[in-house]
């Protein structure tokens, strides 16, 4: 009698699937038809081939345009940017909270000087551009230093194209900050970029679910689908709470999504999702134009899945998760680089993950057909169960009152550490297997990989805020503030406020301030 066996997320595997395992309802299934089990188009990547994104961000502006400039040279066809940390948490790179994390971990970005050096001779009305920033608190400021910049080179914003991260749960659960905004706050803040996005950015997709660091934080495959759709059906019932028909929005709602090493049951997560989304939206949310139906998402590969150890076999992971995330239907896709367990990526690094995606569209023969695994015993099972599994999610969700609820309640934090806590003890005890970790070490590994050494950054951004704040006028940069703050209390939109500071000239953190000052100091709950 074989052992049991289990998938990642515990859904437990029989040793043979068949045709009684397979849900009666698989066959009807179209790609291009709700609910996009099978993929959001007829012809999937016939039609349109799926984005090669690739991340960057790391030192001052001017480094990583040349990094993300070598990108596309080499054969990207979107960009994502990632900032550094004091930037993802609202603060400028010379407070003193922040200056020993500035260009660490990505970009620093201050002002919209810096937005300008940043993007400078990259084509912003044909190259959709990604803005990895996780918390709402910096989120719309940043994006208002984009759209200040993009304004200022003569793109009107009906030009631009690209997604803002914009996820509160970033900020109340996985990435918190030294103030942390009530989740309330937060949510209201992620909802003001999607409803001006609405009104005067129709190309740009508002806000991208993070289900991706919700994985890395501890969720399994079950709790990354359900936490996203929670999190987009809260969105929705703001959204037309403001008064906003659900199809005139739920067509740019976006979700970005991990590809870790379980392959059959990534694939299947991918199918699922799409279908569980599909479904609410059409039944809960009345939904009615098939695009309002449809998930679109992004995918990098697993960050936490990479090793410091023997890290040329991240390579390998890399291509199979990789391999996964299309094989899913993804619409665009990151390949992590090797070295990324030890430091931001080397350029031979972004260039080796880069080829990698290039090879995997180019050579592979993946993309001649939608839905390739549509029919395999196993797949769809996998299918129907995460399905099952993720409805079951939601209706306690819904129970807590809603995603919101459920974080300032501290559920969501019990969720994923109580998983993340549960994969080390498996690890330690090596009834997982990491290769090169906990079984088939080397002991006498011959490759030696030397960390990327960001270059200096505080000093440059020292200055280029001192030069800033000397030539701006300092009246109409608190008059903009004041908006933004009288906005934040009378519970307006807070983004146009946010646009006139960035041209005014306002940085960062002052803008981020103001927030802190009316809402931050928020603690997560215990949990016991």
């Amino acid at each position: 009698m074989t052992e049991p066996a289990f998938t990642d997320s515990g859904l437990p595997v029989e040793p043979c699937y068949g045709p009684a395992d397979l849900p009666a309802a698989h066959d009807a299934e179209r790609p291009g038809h709700a609910p996009f089990t099978r993929g959001i188009r007829p012809g999937m990547y016939r039609e349109r081939p799926w984005a090669i994104r690739q991340l960057a961000g790391y030192s001052t502006a001017d480094h990583t345009n040349r990094r993300l400039r070598m990108l596309l040279d080499s054969g990207a066809t979107a960009i994502n940017t990632v900032f550094d940390f004091p930037t993802n948490r609202g603060y400028d790179s010379d407070e003193a909270i922040a200056r020993a994390d500035a260009g660490q971990g990505g970009v620093a970005i201050d002002s919209v000087e810096d937005m300008l050096a940043l993007y400078d001779g990259i084509p912003l009305d044909r190259v959709s551009v990604s803005l990895v920033l996780s918390h709402p608190v910096a989120a719309g400021a940043v994006f208002a230093l984009y759209l200040a910049a993009a304004e200022r080179r003569g793109y009107r914003f009906g030009d631009l194209r690209g997604t803002l991260q914009n996820d509160f749960v970033m900020e109340t659960v996985v990435l918190t900050a030294p103030s942390v905004l009530e989740p309330g706050f937060s949510f209201q803040l992620s909802t003001d970029v999607v409803e001006f996005c609405l009104q005067q950015v129709p190309r740009w997709n508002a806000i991208s679910y993070a289900g991706y660091n919700y994985r890395e934080a501890g969720a399994d495959a079950v709790h990354e689908v359900a936490l996203v759709v929670a999190h987009a059906v809260a969105t929705a019932e703001e959204m037309v709470r403001r008064g906003h028909p659900v199809d005139s929005f739920a067509g740019r709602l976006t979700a970005f999504f991990s590809a870790d090493n379980d392959f059959f049951e990534e694939i299947a997560k991918y199918r699922a999702a799409r279908r569980v989304y599909a479904r609410i939206f059409r039944e809960r949310l009345k939904a009615a134009e098939a695009r309002s139906l449809m998930l679109r998402y992004h995918v990098q590969t697993a960050g936490s899945a990479l090793t410091a150890q023997q890290p040329l076999n991240n390579i390998a992971r890399a291509a199979y998760q990789g391999l996964a995330a299309v094989l899913g239907g993804a619409q665009s896709l990151h390949i992590s680089a090797y070295d990324e367990a030890l430091s931001i990526p080397s350029e031979q690094a972004a260039l080796t993950a880069l080829h990698t995606q290039l090879i995997l569209r180019h050579e592979t023969g993946v993309d001649r057909t939608a839905d390739p695994l549509a029919g395999s015993y196993y797949v769809e099972h996998l299918t129907a169960e995460i399905d099952r599994r993720v409805t079951g999610l939601l209706e306690q969700i819904d129970a807590m009152g809603g995603l919101v609820a459920a974080v300032d309640q501290g559920w969501v934090h019990q969720q994923l550490l109580g998983r993340a806590y549960e994969r080390q003890l498996e690890l330690d005890a090596g009834s997982r297997t990491l290769v090169g970790v906990n079984r088939f070490q080397d002991e006498d590994e011959p490759l030696r990989i030397e960390p990327f050494r960001v270059p200096a950054t505080i000093e440059a951004q020292r200055r280029r805020l001192a030069r800033l704040r000397a030539a701006r006028d300092r009246d109409r940069v608190r008059s903009a503030l004041e908006e933004v703050r009288a906005a934040a209390v009378a519970g307006r939109n807070t983004m146009p406020g946010l646009l006139d500071a960035a041209r005014a000239g306002a940085t960062l953190g002052e803008c981020c301030e103001v927030f802190r000052d009316l809402h931050g100091g928020w603690r997560q709950p215990l949990i016991g």
